[in-house]
């Protein structure tokens, strides 16, 4: 099932993260950083391309309209408003634009009295007006400080803070510089001059979409292959898609006792698995690898029959009795009142944890799963004692099955069974 994961606040729903944690950590990445002075220093083939002095501080006051006026080889000349001209590439126009027609253009500086002015600057900076918070948008990585990314958007500097990058946590953030990304607006501050994006909040969309996309594609019972993320001691998360991850309960690892999960898989491993439950819209996924293993109790009813005698070893000690493992993924119980014809009040001083020996089997439960065991043969004496080896010779000489002379009567061992009693 999908745990936290991942470690795993990496993979927290931004829609669903409280406002004030994002709050904190853009206040916290800002700490020391001018957002107004972020930019101003790009190479001019980013920067805005003439003086500056005339320039306004906010984007939209460098919008104006104007109407073309004249047309001289490859300038158009623009009337912006009383005293106010303009000229601009013709090549800045999809098509060579006829006298009357109104567009809208950035001021870009002036040289000899006119305004030079940009047609596609004003084009993004039309649209980049209709942003909102929660917008998604295009900005490309212009440099890297302590706090996070420097952005661009079109003509405007925008920031980006370090846990707003990835889903997880992002080493060496200059690996992303001059990289162009979706991201989602977080924060436009008054006058549209703090601007904040998160590409974070993209990425968990697309995992979302990507998880809802996998999840009606799965049904319980599939048989799905995947890459180990990570292990824990109660199992092992197995990503199966981009962004989708089911877990590997530790008792559905195998059919063999597993008592860590490590000595089974390890991170990065490729398994199978099969589907065993899907839950809450496919964020809790139950897997099993232990499903396509061959089942052992398919041969218990023809290996364990009733009054066998059988070796098993002890995997697990309780208060009422010892598991003891009869083969991988077959365990039988040892019930405290068939360990000993004594009366015993504490298990572990009888048998230990990986202790090996012979037990009687009293009773197979193929329905349920359970084989009842004793340390007890057949006349209540301890397996392996000297009780049973005398109790073994005289049955086997009432059974006629002893072929050479015992070198002794049928009296004498009851005398020396009675005298081993006493």
């Amino acid at each position: 099932m999908i745990g936290p994961q991942q470690g795993p606040s990496s993979q927290k729903d931004m829609s669903r993260e409280p406002k004030d944690s994002v709050d904190a950590e853009i206040e916290a990445a800002l700490d020391g950083i001018n957002l107004q002075a972020l930019g101003t220093d790009l190479p001019s083939s980013t920067a805005p391309a003439g003086p500056l002095k005339d320039r306004k501080s906010s984007p939209d006051a460098n919008l104006k309209s104007g109407t073309v006026v004249g047309l001289s080889g490859p300038d158009v000349f623009i009337d912006l408003g009383p005293r106010m001209q303009g000229v601009i590439s013709v090549s800045e126009f999809d098509k060579t634009p006829e006298v009357g027609m109104t567009f809208e253009f950035t001021l870009r500086g002036q040289e000899d009295g006119l305004w030079i002015l940009s047609r596609r600057e004003a084009l993004e900076l039309a649209a980049w007006n209709e942003v909102e918070v929660g917008s998604c948008v295009k900005a490309r990585v212009t440099g890297v400080n302590t706090g996070g990314l420097e952005l661009r958007i079109g003509p405007v500097a925008a920031f980006m803070p370090a846990s707003q990058v990835s889903l997880h946590r992002a080493e060496d953030l200059s690996a992303f510089l001059n990289q162009s990304f979706l991201c989602q607006v977080l924060e436009i501050g008054p006058e549209r001059k703090r601007v904040v994006l998160s590409r974070r909040a993209v990425l968990e969309r697309e995992r979302q979409q990507s998880r809802a996309d996998a999840v009606d594609t799965l049904t319980v019972g599939a048989l799905v292959r995947g890459k180990v993320t990570r292990v824990e001691k109660f199992g092992a998360f197995v990503e199966i898609c981009p962004g989708v991850e089911g877990l590997v309960h530790v008792s559905n690892l195998s059919r063999k006792r597993v008592e860590d999960p490590t000595e089974f898989v390890k991170p990065g491993q490729d398994v199978e698995a099969c589907v065993l439950d899907i839950k809450d819209g496919g964020q809790r996924i139950g897997l099993s690898m232990k499903a396509l293993e061959d089942d052992p109790w398919d041969d218990v009813q023809g290996k364990y029959s009733e009054g066998a005698l059988v070796e098993g070893r002890v995997v697990r000690i309780l208060e009422f009795g010892a598991f003891m493992e009869l083969e991988p993924g077959v365990d039988g119980l040892l019930h405290i009142s068939a360990i000993s014809r004594d009366r015993v009040s504490r298990l572990q001083d009888v048998v230990k944890i990986d202790e090996t020996f012979t037990v009687r089997v009293l009773s197979v439960d193929i329905h349920s799963r359970r084989i009842a065991l004793s340390k007890l043969d057949e006349h209540g004496a301890v397996l392996g004692s000297e009780d049973a080896a005398d109790a073994s010779a005289v049955r086997d000489l009432l059974d006629g099955t002893q072929k050479e002379p015992l070198g002794t009567n049928l009296g004498d061992l009851f005398k020396q069974a009675l005298a081993n009693k006493d």
